[in-house]
């Protein structure tokens, strides 16, 4: 039979003007959208009259990008339909190579970490290397490591916790409190404050442990906020909104990193410089994440890490089983809590000033979202998360090209002009770029994982065969 060219030719282009016609429509939208929220700008004047600029470059901007992401997810859409992609982000099993070869870009990975100080003080010198390993180094690792407990909680045992932040208070209310008024090491309030977050993770875990899925989350919203307001009413015991500064800094094994003479500098005979406790700092925050990992793949492979597994999956299942669900869920409570327990104590440490501020709810949303944009119950996807959204906000205050305009390939690229900030908008990037990885990978990042139990041969699950909500 005869094939109609006609109609080969034309289908690509109704594809096309279909793509076009959607894109245009969510343009116009986000136009409509833009016009009462970001054409004008107040400010006030000398005369303390307030004044409206307007911002039509901005709406442009934001009706630009709407259009060509609108149009791209259209193409792309089209493709699935028709069984192939029309637009990748990444080529064909580019995930799947790398999870293959996961071992070996662990140890690459593990390596750069340990140089990381090394090459930004190569890289930056010694004075510029202090942004690099603090903001960057210390506060991604805070959050892989934060990403990491949760995981427990959340990836591996499928409990949906919207107060983790709580036992981030915990963690660093308690090194606070002790270390001023009773003048107890760090490394003596280390452990301590994780035994206390694992304590109140139990508490936690009692009164829930009939509950699951938006039930489960009411209940440890509401338990992070109490803990919240506690912090801020109870005055005689944290000092409310004003917080508790001049809280002790950890030291080297008794030599603290001041420029006294018996100062880390002094006694090693090196030039006094703050670059020390943050490398310090670094690799101290380096060691309790690895020591996350290390645990969380050892629990994996015990009994209650399969219990944990077991519960992700199916609950009823599980008690058929003969499973005690109630040790399980507690156990998972308890141990994801610890963890952010001792990231509580480490912040605390490293700020040396906390107040209820630094531990409310959005906090606790942004650790949910590096485990799940990262993948539940995946180490490698929490890790690329937490560098992809702590990092990149932190990366936006680099960004001052954007306010006067960049040079490429000698043209002259305008910029956002002077009163642009990066970082006011860095929540609207950060829901764009939560809407793309949802998109883009549906289930994380990282989509499949390997069993710690298998039969005769160990393959991988891909998260097409698991239940809806729960991989």
């Amino acid at each position: 039979m005869a094939s109609n060219p006609t109609a080969n030719t034309a289908a690509p282009g109704r594809d096309l003007k279909a793509a076009l016609k959607e894109a245009g429509f969510a343009a116009f939208v986000t136009l409509g959208l833009c016009i009462p929220i970001i054409a004008w700008g107040t400010r006030q004047n000398m005369d303390n009259v307030l004044v409206l600029d307007p911002r039509w470059d901005a709406v442009a901007w934001a009706v630009g990008i709407v259009f060509l992401g609108r149009f791209l997810v259209a193409l792309r859409k089209q493709g699935r339909q028709e069984g192939k992609a029309a637009i990748r982000i990444l080529p064909h099993g580019t995930i799947a190579f790398f999870q293959r070869h996961s071992r070996v870009f662990s140890l690459f990975g593990l390596g750069f970490l340990v140089t990381f100080p090394a090459i930004a003080i190569g890289l930056a010198g010694w004075g510029g290397a202090l942004k690099w390993i603090d903001n960057f180094g210390v506060q991604i690792l805070i959050y892989v490591m934060l990403g990491w407990g949760l995981n427990i909680v959340v990836g591996l045992a499928g409990l949906l916790d919207l107060g983790y932040v709580a036992f981030y208070a915990v963690g660093a209310y308690s090194y606070a409190l002790l270390a001023k008024n009773f003048g107890l090491s760090f490394w003596l309030l280390l452990p301590l404050a994780g035994i206390l977050a694992a304590f109140w993770g139990m508490l936690l875990g009692f009164p829930v442990l009939r509950l699951r899925g938006d039930y489960l989350a009411i209940v440890t919203l509401a338990f992070g906020e109490i803990i919240r307001l506690v912090l801020v009413n109870w005055t005689e015991f944290s000092n409310g909104y004003a917080g508790i500064s001049g809280i002790p800094r950890p030291t080297f094994f008794g030599i603290p990193f001041t420029a006294a003479d018996n100062g880390f500098a002094a006694v090693f005979g090196l030039e006094f410089t703050p670059l020390y406790r943050t490398i310090f700092l670094y690799y101290l925050i380096l060691c309790l994440a690895l020591l996350t990992a290390f645990v969380t793949l050892r629990l994996r492979r015990l009994p209650v890490g399969r219990a944990w597994e077991a519960l992700r999956e199916d609950e009823i299942a599980c008690r058929s089983l003969g499973i005690n669900t109630t040790n399980t869920k507690l156990t998972a409570f308890s141990m994801g809590a610890m963890f952010g327990g001792f990231a509580g104590a480490f912040f605390s440490a490293r700020q040396g000033f906390i107040s209820p501020e630094s531990f409310v709810f959005m906090e606790s949303a942004v650790i949910l979202a590096i485990v799940v944009l990262g993948g539940m119950g995946s180490l490698w996807g929490c890790a690329i998360a937490a560098i992809a959204m702590i990092g990149g906000t932190e990366l936006l205050r680099e960004l001052e090209w954007m306010k006067t305009g960049i040079s490429l390939f000698g043209l002259q690229i305008p910029g956002l002009g002077n009163d642009f900030d990066p970082t006011k908008y860095r929540m609207l990037i950060f829901g764009f770029a939560m809407v793309v990885i949802m998109i883009w990978k549906p289930r994380g990042l990282i989509s499949t994982r390997e069993p710690t139990a298998f039969l005769k041969e160990k393959k991988k699950i891909s998260a097409d065969m698991v239940q809806e909500g729960h991989g």
